[in-house]
């Protein structure tokens, strides 16, 4: 057989694993973007390994993503990162174009958004061992493997594992009070009305936006509100998504590329906090739709 020839029937059996192994990487590191970068990593160690001594691909392949996702994990924590930052939560969730959007994406993310969210409060081997274990059924002794720790230590990570993510405070996903709030304010915005717009936020909202040149941040209900009736002429196509669990929308240009992705902070009647990403290589890497939906 031609190296060539070898190449291509690695790669047929490396790309009906793909999906699989991209699940298993987000739910480790909550990035699609990472997840990514990690399957792409395992495809490299494959190529560079002698397939004929793997007796069991897919368990090679979970066990290489695996540590690849463990590493990272490890640096974000040297770095006193998470998955989850200030600002907006990778997960974008958008719906098709009929029935109710806000409703339809809170049950379709409700689960997930709120799963990844709860499992940065584990470290490293936790959260691989969870994942690994409850999530995709890899048995203790290959999840050992990948930490260097026995299977009954490992069954000890994942029972601590558990005892955290049952004690966790789970995010509270969008309901039908919060779309109300956040659809007054988007009536006030594309209306113009300035008074509408001060009702309808906190005094001490706080308004985030990541632009290119890097974070500019607002504060107060008066200058949220001015600078949102300053835009309000901007006519762009737009979709309800949920993002991290909280209400937003994706919103596009006339010639379809996207302009910015928003979220809203509620509480109660009023907004407390909006985060805008209009800086094109934040939104290149949230995975996000063509234009669907309304008009603003």
């Amino acid at each position: 057989m031609t190296d060539a020839r070898r190449v291509e029937l690695l790669a047929e059996a490396f790309e009906a694993q793909r999906g699989r192994l991209g699940a298993v990487a987000h739910r480790m590191l909550g990035s699609h973007v990472d997840a990514e970068d990690v399957v792409q990593e395992a495809w490299m160690r494959l190529v560079r390994q002698d397939a004929a001594g793997i007796g069991n691909l897919a368990g090679w392949l979970t066990t290489v993503v695996g540590r690849i996702s463990l590493d990272v994990l490890r640096s974000r924590q040297a770095r006193h990162e998470a998955s989850y930052g200030d600002g907006l939560a990778e997960v974008v969730v958008t719906v098709d174009e009929g029935g109710a959007p806000e409703e339809a994406a809170a049950v379709t993310d409700s689960v997930g958004v709120a799963l990844l969210v709860v499992l940065d409060v584990l470290g490293p081997a936790e959260r691989v061992t969870f994942v690994l274990h409850d999530l995709f059924g890899v048995p203790f002794a290959e999840i050992g493997q990948i930490l260097g720790k026995s299977a009954d230590a490992t069954k000890m990570i994942a029972s601590r594992a558990r005892r955290k993510v049952r004690e966790a405070e789970r995010p509270v996903v969008a309901g039908r009070e919060q779309w109300r709030v956040v659809k007054a304010f988007r009536a006030a915005t594309t209306g113009g009305d300035f008074e509408a717009l001060l009702r309808v936020l906190d005094p001490d909202v706080r308004l985030t936006v990541d632009t290119p040149g890097g974070r500019v941040v607002t504060l107060g209900a008066t200058a949220v509100a001015t600078g949102a009736k300053s835009v309000s002429g901007a006519v762009v196509s737009y979709q309800a998504v949920l993002v991290g669990g909280r209400p937003g929308y994706v919103s596009w240009r006339e010639d379809g590329t996207v302009l910015s992705v928003i979220s809203f902070t509620v509480s109660g009647e009023q907004i407390t906090g909006i985060a805008i990403v209009v800086d094109p290589d934040k939104l290149a890497g949230m995975g996000l739709p063509g234009p669907a939906g309304g008009r603003a």
